[in-house]
């Protein structure tokens, strides 16, 4: 099994990155690459094509360590994301971003919902039970969830991060997370995932005392353990990798899932002294994440069921896919024009908020987990994900086009004007905010 298990992991780390530096050299997201790598080894394709040689790569037995490796890899990518996590970045801009932020979130939950229930009858079809208030709110989780990660590669790439709307939909992204982290967490408490001696009032009860401990109390404790003591950065980030995954067993115990409680290790994380991150911390959690997150992806991989695709299942494919470019695109566009953005930065906010990548999936599998997804509808929901984001950069470049064939605006015409600020004009959505003021 030692053999199994090492060989797996060198076809997984190969395959994974290998397929994410394909994606990049294809003008899309590494994440893109790895995602698809991950279905491409599960049961669906190399398990239908080849399965002898599936069974030998990937042995039941070492499907425990597999997950164990897939979940660490969970639990130091969020706790990364939560420590990146900042309030103070919407400065002067914090109207429009709330705005913007709110607007790419209720839309598309609304719709979600929407559809939960007045499709059952067609989810049925996809294994679905009876909906209930956690199934009802997850499907408005799943659509109106947007990858901060794969966002702000979208925004470097195409040399957005120091424009009006770069920042504008990474900090709008940043908060549409907290948000939707907080109803997800809500929605796992419906779940029937946690400890079975407790009923959800008990596990919300306990949940509320164990997030006001942390975000009171662990700040200042790990700042004067680890920080005022001049520790070695590598011990350290080892104690803070652990507390994260001590809070992650926590939330996991709780039926809340690991990711909170990882998300939730990160954002009390302390800073500098001056409030910036720690670049000590910081970019080996990258460098561990970013290694083991292919475990991720072929752990996700392996409840795609595309061999029970059915005609069903690829129209709710094209329908929810459809849906959620368009809530998030015309939500996003709509509050950032309503916050003071001209038409082709209001449109690029738009588009980039559809972005979805690694962080649905993360969202998806705590449903499937949690007894809130069937596997035809996870299903769906990844290919979902993938799609969207395979999107954001050809919509992009549609923005693009249209702004260069737009009539420019006559002289003396008004715009509106940001709160952070006069704007870029038209046609010219990648104004650096040093020039948009």
């Amino acid at each position: 099994m030692v053999t199994h298990f090492l060989f797996a992991s060198a076809l997984i780390l190969a395959v994974g990155h290998g397929a994410g530096w394909l994606a990049q050299r294809l003008k899309q997201p590494y994440i893109v690459g790895q995602l698809a790598a991950g279905i491409a080894l599960g049961p669906s394709l190399l398990g239908s094509t080849a399965p002898d040689a599936y069974t030998v790569l990937f042995p039941r037995e070492i499907s425990t360590a597999l997950t164990g490796l897939a979940q660490f890899a969970l639990v130091v990518f969020l706790f990364a994301v939560g420590y990146e996590l900042d309030p103070t970045v919407l400065g002067d801009r914090a109207r429009t971003v709330v705005t913007v932020a709110v607007a790419s979130f209720v839309v598309p939950m609304a719709v979600g919902s929407g559809c939960a229930l007045l499709f059952r009858g067609q989810l049925r079809e996809l294994d679905m039970p009876a909906p209930t208030v956690g199934t009802v709110l997850f499907a408005g989780v799943a659509l109106s969830i947007t990858a901060v990660p794969v966002l702000t590669a979208i925004v470097r790439e195409n040399n957005l991060a120091d424009t009006v709307p770069g920042i504008l939909a990474v900090s709008a992204a940043g908060l549409l997370d907290v948000i939707g982290w907080t109803v997800l967490a809500g929605t796992m408490l419906d779940s029937d995932s946690g400890e079975p001696a407790l009923g959800w009032p008990g596990r919300a009860l306990i949940a509320a005392v164990f997030a006001v401990l942390m975000l009171l109390a662990a700040r200042p404790v790990l700042r004067r353990l680890l920080w005022r003591t001049r520790m070695e950065p590598s011990l350290r980030l080892a104690l803070l990798i652990g507390f994260a995954c001590a809070s992650a067993s926590v939330t996991q115990f709780l039926g809340l899932h690991a990711l909170c409680g990882a998300l939730l290790a990160g954002i009390v994380c302390p800073r500098e002294d001056d409030g910036t991150l720690d670049p000590d911390l910081l970019r080996p959690l990258h460098v561990v994440s970013s290694l083991l997150v292919p475990y991720f992806f072929v752990f996700s991989g392996q409840s795609v069921a595309l061999n029970n695709m059915d005609t069903t299942g690829w129209l709710t494919l094209l329908v929810v896919t459809v849906l959620a470019v368009l809530t998030k695109v015309g939500s996003g566009t709509v509050a950032a024009r309503l916050g003071g953005l001209d038409r082709d930065d209001a449109r690029t906010v738009g588009v980039l908020l559809s972005a979805r990548g690694l962080t649905e999936l993360i969202a998806l599998n705590a449903g499937l987990q949690a007894g809130l997804l069937s596997k035809p509808l996870y299903t769906v929901l990844v290919f979902m994900a993938l799609a969207t984001t395979l999107l954001t950069q050809p919509l992009l470049h549609l923005v693009r086009r249209l702004a260069d064939h737009e009539p420019t605006r006559a002289p003396g015409r008004a715009e509106a004007v940001p709160a952070h600020g006069p704007g870029p004009v038209d046609g010219a959505p990648t104004t650096p905010v040093a020039d948009a003021g």
